[in-house]
Parts: structure tokens; C-alpha cells; sequence
């Protein structure tokens, strides 16, 4: 954690007075992302897990896509740069390049498809089932799983679940990010992605149900709302997407059918 938060001082003010103190928040650093020799994109982000964000980001973004495409990874830490080398060197294309567009993420998101690309996306197929009270006991124990979030108040976190437990967990200052730190570190690791869920803190927008869906997802839950795309996204790609999970209660916007309401 201490790589990931940094004490500052500041001045506390309350209604009947003030005081110095040292308050902790969540550091924020440039990632320069390299895809064979050429600089593809700088993110703003945790300076925490740089390989598997790097990694997570070019599988959700399309550039990748399988693991045997990667030859090599080089991370260099102190500068924020990570290069990866694949099997094949080809140069981008320059219709990539400048379809890049700045998405609604924490931490400057940045894409290079847009909602259009959905078109070509695949349907997920699923027979996956999870109860109310399976909803809850994960978005209950990934609630109090972030200790920087306990402590800065300042960062997303997304897990990877099956119906009863957390497998895979990540945070950062974007939930973007956070997401493609999840992906990143199952696509090196071989861990499966299929009939499996996704927790995430922030807001389900169209970036994020498309990287969901481009990993076979059927399930993606949040404590926070979706959007209007979002929602008909999921609708269209076969995701269950579950907002507003807090407390006891939760909204299923669409694909019901996943969620067993028997009281179970």
C-alpha cells in the first residue's frame, strides 16, 4: 500500500474549529503504454501492477489477442513505461491510432473502439446462476476488501468472482483500469474468464459492459448506476447487469434470468 498512497498535510476545518494533520490519499502516475516501438497511449493511473494494466488494456482495446501473441514484456517502474513486443511486429494502422477518443473514466480512460464496435461483438453465451444473496455476500466482502480505498477514499476496485468467492481483486484511481488490471493479470496467469462475474465499484458506462463482454463475462455488478448504453449494451450482448447493489437490495437492468429470486 505504501507504494500506492502517499501523507500530505492539511488543514482540517470543521464547524467549531481547525487543526494540521496528515491525511492520506492515492497517488496518481503516468503509464506509457509501447506496442512494438511505437507509443500507443499514456494513462493516468495507480503505480501499482503496470505489467498486468498494460496488458488488460491492449486485450480489452482488440490489439491483443491471445496471450501466444506476446513475445515480451518490459516494465520500467520508475519511468511509468511499459513495452510489450508480439510474435508478429506489425505497425498499427493509422485508423487506429487516431480513432482514439478520451472515454467517461477516472484517471483520463482512453479507448480506441467506440459503442459502434459492439456491432461485431459476439453474444455471451452462459447457463451460469447466481442467487440474490450470492449478489450480496460478494458485494459485501468486496466492499471491505480495499484497504486504500479505507484509507484514502480515493480508488476504484473491480474483482473477478465466481458464485461464492473472489479470485481475482484489483484497484486503482480509474475503474477503467482497474478492470484491465483484472483482465491482465488472468489473460498471463491462464486464469478463465468464462461463465464468471465481475465486481466493479464504479459506474457501468458502454467502455466498460464492452470489455466486460469482449472477455465472455455474463454477469457485471456495481454499487453504483449504470447509463442509458450501458444497459442497452448488456441487453444486446447477452450481460446480466446488476446496479445499485448495497445494503440488501439491487437493480437488474437486464438478462434476469441469471439472477434466482426464489428467496435463495
Amino acid at each position: 500500500m505504501d507504494n500506492e498512497t502517499e501523507k500530505l498535510p492539511i488543514l482540517k476545518l470543521t464547524e467549531t474549529g481547525s487543526s494540521s494533520i496528515e491525511d492520506m490519499v492515492a497517488k496518481e502516475s503516468p503509464l506509457t503504454i509501447i506496442l512494438n516501438n511505437q507509443e500507443l497511449v499514456t494513462l493516468l493511473c495507480s503505480p501499482a501492477n503496470l505489467r498486468y494494466l498494460a496488458v488488460g488494456f491492449l486485450f480489452s482495446e482488440g490489439l491483443l489477442e491471445s496471450k501466444d501473441d506476446i513475445k515480451k514484456i518490459i516494465v520500467d517502474d520508475r519511468r511509468g513505461v511499459v513495452r510489450v513486443e508480439t510474435e508478429r511486429d506489425e505497425e498499427l494502422a493509422s485508423d487506429v491510432l487516431f480513432k482514439r477518443f478520451i472515454t467517461s473514466g477516472c484517471g483520463r480512460g482512453v479507448s480506441f473502439y467506440s459503442a459502434a464496435d459492439a456491432q461485431g461483438q459476439g453474444k455471451v453465451e452462459s447457463k451460469i446462476e447466481i442467487s440474490t444473496l450470492e449478489v450480496l455476500a460478494l458485494a459485501n466482502e468486496f466492499q471491505h476488501r480495499s484497504q486504500i480505498h479505507r484509507a484514502t477514499g480515493g480508488i476504484h476496485s473491480a474483482a473477478l468472482c465466481d458464485t461464492r468467492n473472489i479470485i481475482v481483486f484489483s484497484e486503482d484511481i480509474g475503474r477503467h483500469n482497474a478492470l484491465d488490471k483484472i483482465f491482465g493479470e488472468c489473460i498471463l496467469n491462464d486464469i478463465t474468464t468464462d461463465d464468471h462475474i465481475i465486481i466493479t465499484s464504479g459506474r457501468i458506462t458502454s467502455e466498460i459492459l464492452l470489455k466486460v463482454a469482449r472477455r465472455n463475462i455474463p454477469i457485471i455488478a456495481s454499487k453504483c448506476a449504470p447509463t442509458n448504453l450501458g444497459v442497452r449494451l448488456a441487453a444486446d450482448l447477452g450481460v446480466t447487469l446488476v446496479g445499485f447493489v448495497r445494503g440488501k437490495r439491487m437493480n437488474v437492468y437486464t438478462h434476469a434470468g441469471r439472477i434466482a429470486t426464489n428467496g435463495k
